[in-house]
């Protein structure tokens, strides 16, 4: 009996994890920009990137954030956009400029939160598309979010 219980609650902790999505590590998700090609993409260095995530999503790949001013939704690591980069068949008028699914952003494997971040950064706007990044990031010292992950 106990052995079952112990099962199920190991099982239900999975499920709960699972349905939450992933909380990346700093440093794993800085190598993992790395590794996809996000160091200096566009002139943007690693940390600006970590901290655009820690901003953005605290570093959540399942995080989601309704914005009720334009019906849109902001997904992901990133919080990419509905309005304009990702197609979640709810927003009206999105333009779906990055070609995806939202629900594509929501993965544990970043990927495809990747390559649409790179789409944006060579948007006119760049990096300032994201309003944490400018509040948070933007003009400071970003040593930190980079510090100690032996990159």
């Amino acid at each position: 009996m106990k052995a079952a219980l112990t099962l199920l609650t190991l099982e239900l902790l999975l499920l709960s994890i699972t349905l939450q999505g992933k909380v990346l590590d700093r440093c794993i998700l800085a190598r993992t920009l790395q590794n996809l090609g996000l160091a200096d993409f566009q002139g943007i260095t690693l940390a600006n990137w970590v901290c655009l995530a820690k901003w953005e999503s605290n570093f959540d790949t399942n995080s989601t954030r309704f914005n009720p001013e334009d019906d849109s939704t902001n997904y992901g690591i990133f919080q990419i956009n509905s309005r304009f980069w990702c197609s979640d068949h709810k927003t009206p008028g999105s333009k779906n400029l990055c070609r995806i699914s939202c629900k594509a952003l929501l993965k544990n494997n970043i990927g495809s939160a990747v390559v649409c971040a790179k789409r944006i950064v060579k948007d006119p706007q760049g990096i300032n598309s994201w309003a944490g990044w400018r509040k948070n990031c933007k003009n400071k010292n970003l040593r930190k979010y980079v510090q100690g992950c032996r990159l």
